[in-house]
């Protein structure tokens, strides 16, 4: 269900003017390292780097998909989005959107939270 997840969103977010740059980013969990994932990464028309992470539920009676983004999972992402900014010869403005599928309703959440220093 999350590569179908995750297909609905790039196709969803394409439609809306985005580029996918990249689909399932990780970092290696190693002894001294924590690892991290984000499920796709693109480009806003803008220039702005978007890292998106993808949330589906059949349905809303256990909450929404949105809601399923925990603070741990938000530092995991981010902890990722520096390793895959580490590697870019300049540094682009970023955002760190959700787009959360309940059921066949997609939501987008832009700027769904924040790095923090």
């Amino acid at each position: 269900m999350g590569d179908e997840a995750e297909d609905a969103a790039a196709a969803w977010l394409r439609a809306r003017g985005l580029a996918i740059v990249q689909r399932n980013y990780r970092v290696a969990r190693g002894p001294h390292a924590r690892g991290g994932e984000i499920d796709l990464i693109a480009q806003d028309p803008d220039g702005t780097l978007v890292f998106v992470e993808v949330r589906h539920r059949a349905d809303t009676r256990h909450g929404g998909a949105a809601a399923t983004v925990s603070p741990a999972k938000q530092r995991s992402i981010i902890h990722a989005a520096r390793h895959y900014l580490a590697t870019l010869r300049t540094l682009p403005p970023c955002r760190f959107d959700v787009v959360a599928i309940d059921g066949q309703d997609v939501h987008w959440l832009r700027g769904a939270f924040e790095a923090r220093s």
